[in-house]
């Protein structure tokens, strides 16, 4: 019987078909744009959570509080050397390290461009690069000795920074000051990081006049310690060496849980609002089902009448035209689906190749699929409920009358 009143609704359809496209193309837009977004989402999603297991749950991040931009930027607190020393002294910390960034101009092959420097401590260069995840694409990573020395990011080799690329043994001018480059970092995979420029942090405090400025802290705690409770033993440590009450802190503390919950909330906080704009497509797509189903209904007013003649119960007259709706549903939902994993790729190209980033990612796991096409067959379905309902109240007699 199911399968009789499916083929019925595939036939009624496909004669007429142009009508069904017009209708299905709603569903197609809407369930592209609910994939897409979806798929972006989930995908930097996933992007991020790696970039926190990479990083590792025994990290606490401390930076001033009111910092405007990036670190080396406009801030209404500064931190020290002296913090970092009085850090090292807190129980539970393991190691630290920490950088001081400043803007720099830099010229090479005739060419000036600004970037941004960041001075690291080169004795405790193994922390910061456990953190990045650095690798060495070309030559190495500054190292303790090196005076005059940097390392590049991965863009001054590839992604045409200058126009011609900067290797490993190349000299360029910082601030007017000679470098020979010793290293070129493998891809990190954020456009900032990649053009980075990594020094040792007395040849910044020599250049660039930074005193004993610090923009960010990162300490590691050991093994057998609690995370939250040596973030709270450095608060209090702080607060008393820069005396400054609880509510009055000038700067900031992050671990690993924290950041990742700041992100994934503004992630849900993004998507839901896109999702909601994709939803009123959806609507729409679910309107012209409507209207198709009602016309149907009206252009098979005397076919309805007949069924009704030859046994045809109301439960089937609603069966039928529910299947017809839900078909234009599932198969704007297939086509859309197909869709929206191409744009999703397509984005994903368009972004690694302008911006050099491979953090925003089309994820397709299989329930975004299902979901997806499960999510466009209800729309159709409950979208010819109205209808369908309407021609199950058809009367024999006018139906068989209707011209």
């Amino acid at each position: 019987m199911i399968r009789d009143y499916l083929q019925m609704a595939m036939k009624n359809l496909v004669k007429r078909k142009l009508r069904s496209w017009l209708t299905i193309l709603g569903i197609i837009i809407a369930i592209a744009t609910i994939f897409v977004l979806i798929s972006i989402s989930v995908g930097l999603k996933d992007a991020i959570n790696e970039q926190f297991r990479m990083l590792g749950t025994d990290k606490i991040f401390i930076m001033p509080k009111g910092q405007l931009g990036a670190p080396g930027t406009a801030s209404a607190s500064v931190l020290t050397k002296t913090d970092v020393d009085n850090v090292d002294k807190v129980r539970g910390v393991l190691q630290s390290t920490y950088f001081t960034a400043a803007n720099a101009m830099v010229e090479y092959n005739s060419e000036k461009r600004y970037f941004a420097v960041a001075g690291l401590p080169l004795d405790q260069i193994k922390l910061y690069e456990e953190i990045q995840s650095f690798s060495s694409d070309e030559g190495r990573m500054i190292k303790t000795g090196d005076v005059d020395r940097v390392t590049l990011g991965y863009d001054f080799k590839y992604n045409k920074v200058f126009s011609k690329p900067v290797r490993a043994g190349d000299k360029i001018l910082i601030n007017g000051h000679e470098f020979s480059v010793v290293g070129i970092m493998s891809a990190i995979g954020n456009p900032g990081d990649d053009k980075n420029i990594y020094m040792n942090i007395e040849d910044v405090k020599k250049y660039f006049n930074t005193g004993d400025r610090v923009d960010e802290i990162v300490v590691q705690v050991t093994k057998d310690s609690n995370i939250s409770d040596v973030a709270e033993r450095i608060k209090k440590k702080l607060r008393i060496t820069r005396n400054v009450d609880k509510d009055q802190e000038d700067f900031s503390l992050l671990t690993p849980d924290e950041l990742l919950g700041t992100f994934s909330t503004i992630l849900d906080i993004i998507t839901v609002f896109l999702l909601g704009v994709a939803a009123i497509s959806l609507l729409v797509g679910g309107v012209n089902i409507m209207n198709t189903m009602y016309t149907s209904v009206i252009e098979r007013t005397k076919e309805i009448g007949t069924m009704k003649a030859v046994g045809a119960q109301n439960k089937d007259i609603i069966l039928i035209f529910l299947i017809e709706s839900g078909l234009l549903g599932i198969v704007g939902g297939l086509a859309g689906v197909l869709l929206g994993y191409g744009a999703a790729k397509v984005i994903e190209s368009i972004v690694v190749q302008s911006l050099g980033t491979t953090l925003l990612r089309a994820a397709a796991p299989p329930w975004l699929f299902i979901g997806c096409l499960l999510f466009a067959f209800l729309a159709g379905a409950i979208s010819g409920i109205w209808p369908a309902w309407g021609a199950s109240k058809i009367k024999i007699v006018e139906a068989l009358r209707y011209e």
